[in-house]
């Protein structure tokens, strides 16, 4: 089992946060990079957080290649979007999911694998994987403004700003400078371009609140870090890895945090988790 130690306040672990009669909810993201080569790690991640729920992104398989059975046999349930090689997502609960979803509605059958909607305990929770973009002006990137578009019809048609709703993974993009190593070498850059950070505005225009940001204002917290170039240990990363809710779910987030510990063992995902726990009372 890993000593996994989470970016809490001083002298705060992660796993400390329960709320005595009450119902507390721990939600988690993590795009890890291939399911089949990360297995190990996330198990041993999740033997040690024990979250309610857990959305994997980048999964890298097909639903029938999911390595189910360690999962299952740790308690949890799976609703799995995979994609053979690219893409997929899958959401791990505790408790069953309910209002299951794969996709946008009008996707075609050979639509990438990046949207798994479920409701858990109440909350409507929205795993996606936005696409990357790879460079500015790119046909990738044109693609990842019209899904961001996707994903703002999705809310208006799918989802009530007055309800519990919680959308969590992999963003692709930074929403401001305080979270990039180095705003200048990435002004106008894939992940922090204007139309991508317009487009998450959108988002809070419509009634979403990020919540790392209401518990920390710090600068160089980053949730990923380039394989390349020693960027991890030189904290040179990004934080492009969200969980953001409406403000009724907001105002029940009692911690947010990112942990590091699984960026510093072997073979790791390029990605960490992020952890936000909820008093639903």
């Amino acid at each position: 089992m890993l000593g996994v130690q989470a970016s809490l306040p001083a002298g705060v672990e992660a796993r400390s946060f329960r709320f005595p009669n009450s119902t507390t909810m721990k939600i988690a993201t993590w795009n890890i990079n291939s399911i089949n080569v990360r297995l190990p790690l996330v198990l041993d991640w999740l033997k040690a957080n024990r979250p309610d729920v857990l959305c994997l992104q980048e999964i890298k398989c097909k639903e029938d290649k999911f390595p189910a059975d360690p999962f299952r046999e740790l308690g949890y349930n799976l609703e799995i979007f995979g994609q053979q090689t690219y893409n997929g997502v899958a959401t791990l609960t505790l408790a069953q999911a309910e209002d299951v979803q794969k996709g946008y509605p009008d996707d075609a059958e050979d639509a990438q694998r990046r949207l798994l909607a479920t409701t858990v305990n109440g909350v409507k929770i929205l795993n996606v994987y936005i696409p990357n973009g790879s460079e500015v002006g790119s046909e990738k990137y044109a693609y990842k403004l019209d899904w961001l578009a996707k994903l703002h019809k999705f809310f208006d048609d799918c989802c009530n700003p007055k309800d519990l709703v919680l959308i969590c993974g992999d963003f692709n993009i930074a929403p401001e400078d305080r979270d990039v190593h180095d705003p200048k070498l990435w002004a106008g850059q894939v992940l922090c371009s204007d139309a991508e950070r317009a487009a998450l505005q959108k988002l809070e225009d419509w009634g979403l609140v990020d919540v790392f940001r209401q518990h920390h204002e710090d600068e160089g917290v980053f949730t990923w870090w380039d394989y390349r170039g020693g960027a991890f240990p030189k904290n040179r990363g990004l934080r492009i890895d969200h969980i953001w809710t409406t403000e009724s779910l907001a105002e029940l987030c009692a911690a947010v945090w990112v942990d590091k510990a699984p960026r510093a063992l072997p073979q790791p995902s390029d990605h960490v988790p992020v952890v936000a726990e909820f008093d639903l009372d």
